[in-house]
């Protein structure tokens, strides 16, 4: 590695390093393990049942749809399958943990090792994994700060949640969000989880130390709950700089687990951080080794959707794209069927992806909503593209065109190129009268030209597209005008 590169990754002389945990809650329609539902957003203890709150003689039972998200994730992260993994009691007390324990996955976790590659700029990064185990949520504690009083809603106990841990591979806050919207990427396009990180379906816990290059590992500090990328990034670069200065300052970092204020754009200390040796982890004796086989996995690879790593490299190779272009337009299936719908009616890929990335991707921004929510189908795109193509609109009236079809004022794009006097005069006669009319009128500019200022010529070309009413093709402007004044 270059010097230059090396300390690029530095922060004040030190080296960064960020492990990852991460929360997914399963798209179940019930528990992991009750036939209680799942849904969000119900009365505070209505999807509570006797198995959720640990009352006597209930007995957990295994549900099956969650280990097949849990395979999914597998297959898709390239990890091992256990065939026999084991469900362990994780100890503790909290008001909102009705048994006292939380049921997870200690030493034998049904996914294990696998990796998540993604780009950062132009460059390739892959994080790799330890496992992915499955467990149950715990309740949630209300707080009623007006009344001084705290209510434990236990609707969310026993959720069923795939804990993703990686190593320690990440080098950057930047990286880091990478990471993170790779891996929310993938679990929502298999269809294992929702990723609604406001509603907490996708929650990460950002593991951050820092050492001098070569040195040991530093004392890491967890980060909990992290429920958006932007507050992700300012809690993990508030923390990089808050661990500096207190080295530099002679003081020693104290494991602990942290949260993040959106408010102050600080972290604060929560709770000293707990060692897998503080649960007391042992086999949970009321559920069985969890068996997954071989039939099983080939059944759950079969029904496998193409994912998203592979679809982007297939678009590079099918549809000429550059790599990036291919890894912007495979963010979610929607955008990916939109893509292809208007690559192949438009037959301009290219194009389409310029304007998925462009105009289309920030309309949908300002207005917060999904590809799936954008007013203009993709043959419509593909249409406008392809007057673009064959010379019919310039680029700045078919943003003209996008509006109007936006706006609702129909979907029919030669008719609003009609209609409001679009059409890019493409006609050689009238194009050269203008330019002859143009360069009479500013003499002084031509001999400027002709003396070699270049900036006269951009200023006559612009001279010309205002005599056209914008209407001019910008290329026959410069190749008529060119001949012209040579």
């Amino acid at each position: 590695m270059s010097e230059k590169k090396q300390a690029s990754l530095l922060v004040q002389g030190y080296e960064v390093v960020i492990g990852f945990e991460t929360h997914a809650q399963l798209a179940t329609q019930s528990k992991i393990f009750s036939r209680a539902p799942t849904a969000f957003g119900a009365e505070p203890n209505t999807q509570a049942c006797a198995v959720d709150l640990a009352l006597p003689g209930t007995l957990p039972v295994m549900n099956r749809e969650a280990v097949a998200h849990a395979i999914r994730l597998g297959l898709a992260l390239g990890s091992h399958i256990a065939e026999h993994s084991v469900f362990a009691r994780k100890n503790y007390f909290y008001p909102d943990l009705p048994k006292g324990y939380q049921i997870s996955q200690f030493e034998i976790p049904v996914v294990q090792g696998g990796a998540v590659s993604f780009l950062l700029g132009d460059e390739k990064k892959t994080v790799r994994l330890v496992r992915a185990h499955l467990e149950e949520d715990a309740g949630k504690s209300l707080h009623d700060e007006f009344h001084g009083m705290t209510g434990i809603d236990l609707n969310r106990a026993g959720t069923p949640l795939l804990e993703i841990v990686t190593e320690p591979d990440m080098r950057s806050s930047a990286e880091a969000v990478a990471y993170a919207k790779e891996l929310h990427k993938i679990v929502t396009w298999i269809g294992i989880c929702d990723g609604n990180m406001q509603e907490g379906s996708f929650r990460c816990d950002a593991n951050v130390s820092v050492r001098k290059p070569g040195a040991p590992l530093g004392t890491r500090r967890e980060i909990k709950n992290l429920n958006s990328f932007k507050f992700m990034q300012q809690a993990i670069d508030f923390e990089i700089r808050w661990q500096i200065e207190q080295i530099e300052d002679g003081h020693a970092i104290q494991q602990a687990t942290v949260l993040f204020d959106p408010d102050t754009g600080e972290t604060r200390a929560m709770r000293t951080k707990e060692d897998a040796a503080d649960y007391r982890y042992f086999p949970d004796p009321d559920l069985p080794p969890l068996v997954v086989s071989r039939s099983w996995v080939d059944e759950v690879k079969a029904a496998m959707p193409e994912l998203p790593r592979q679809m982007a490299e297939r678009l590079v190779a099918d549809y000429g794209l550059p790599e990036y272009d291919a890894t912007a337009v495979t963010q979610s299936p929607a955008m990916a069927a939109y893509f292809e719908t208007a690559a192949q009616a438009s037959g301009q890929p290219k194009m389409v992806s310029n304007w998925l990335m462009g105009e289309v991707s920030r309309r949908l921004n300002n207005e917060e909503k999904d590809i799936a929510q954008a007013p203009v189908s993709a043959e419509t795109l593909a249409a406008l593209l392809k007057r673009i193509a064959d010379g019919t609109v310039s680029n700045n009236a078919a943003k003209q065109v996008i509006d109007a079809l936006w706006a609702g004022e129909g979907q029919d794009v030669d008719a609003i190129i009609e209609a409001k006097g679009l059409k890019q005069m493409n006609d050689s006669g009238a194009l050269e009268a203008i330019v002859d009319e143009v360069m009479a009128a500013n003499a002084p500019m031509v001999e400027q030209f002709r003396a070699g200022k270049d900036k006269a010529f951009n200023a006559l070309v612009g001279l010309v597209m205002k005599a056209s009413k914008g209407k001019a093709n910008p290329q026959q402007v410069n190749d008529v005008l060119k001949q012209k004044l040579q």
